[in-house]
């Protein structure tokens, strides 16, 4: 397994996807070598030097503490790292959507994490283990980073990150429900873990199956509506983001608390979880006994 490059930049900075090609090579994407780190530090574009979130410390200490944590067990670290990423790197979702930050923090600060965690396993069709390019510098889903910053962003409930875990630590409602335009709607996203941790919904396939019926049918049913939220506050994650220089680090053993904006209304998660066990009781999954 590749180590981390032999120059680490202190400082997070914003890398072109056209700048990555010529360091994306194939010993990287074999999991083989890394690059060095020297020439890349060349094509990237700084960010503010005043401002205290972009130091890369912190991310370096999460990571590998991950590794050392989850060993072999590869996907349980997403449940871990999420809410601890997220509540590092406190960013407005205007930021986070610049995937230039994303791709400097997968090829320049952790690439050796990004192999650690997604470098597939050899089988009998594809022999060669490898890692997907786009978990370099892949859209929102894909990307080793992105992804789990945007998964505590849309399943937090205001500070608390339990939910995240909750949907961090099943892959098929990760990597699924980060697709889903709904999950925008944090009624609906509080629903759908709700119906998870009540193991409603377990496996791979029901899952998938409740999530496509919950995205058809919100093609007329205006969930807004059904279970409304309450408005967001931006002052709140203002104030949040402000605190980042002054925060301690992450606690490891506890989950950290997100920006103090308002839960999300008891009253409109239940309204949503009822209406979604009606839904999940007509999906047609293959393998699950029909009940009279």
């Amino acid at each position: 397994m590749i180590t981390k490059p032999n120059h680490v930049p202190e400082r997070l900075a914003l890398l072109a996807p056209s700048a990555m090609d010529p360091f994306l090579t194939e010993e990287l994407l074999r999991g083989e070598r890394v690059h060095g780190g020297i020439d890349l530090a060349k094509v990237v574009e700084p960010l503010p030097e005043d401002d205290p979130r972009w130091s890369v410390e912190p991310i370096r200490g999460l990571v590998e503490d991950a590794v050392f944590e989850f060993g072999k067990d590869r996907t349980r670290a997403d449940a871990w790292l999420a809410p601890r990423l997220h509540a590092t790197l406190r960013l407005t979702r205007r930021e986070a959507a610049d995937r230039r930050l994303w791709n400097h923090l997968a090829l320049a600060v952790a690439p050796d994490y990004v192999a650690w965690r997604h470098l597939s396993e050899p089988t009998a069709t594809r022999p060669e283990s490898r890692i997907a390019a786009e978990r370099f510098r892949g859209a929102g889903d894909r990307q080793c980073f992105a992804r789990l910053w945007w998964a505590a962003e849309l399943f937090r409930d205001g500070p608390d990150y339990a939910p995240v875990e909750a949907a961090c630590g099943n892959q098929d409602l990760l990597h699924t429900g980060l697709r889903l335009s709904l999950i925008d709607h944090r009624p609906t996203a509080q629903a759908l873990v709700r119906l998870l941790r009540s193991e409603l919904v377990t496996s791979g396939r029901e899952i998938n199956g409740l999530i496509a019926a919950v995205n058809a049918a919100g093609a007329t049913l205006f969930y807004d509506v059904l279970a409304p939220d309450v408005p967001r506050d931006p002052l709140r994650l203002r104030d949040w983001i402000a605190e980042a220089g002054s925060a301690p680090p992450v606690a490891r053993h506890t989950l950290p608390e997100g920006p103090d904006e308002e839960p999300v209304p008891e009253e409109s998660v239940a309204a949503l979880a009822d209406c979604f066990t009606e839904l999940f009781a007509t999906v047609p999954v293959r393998g699950r006994k029909a009940e009279a």
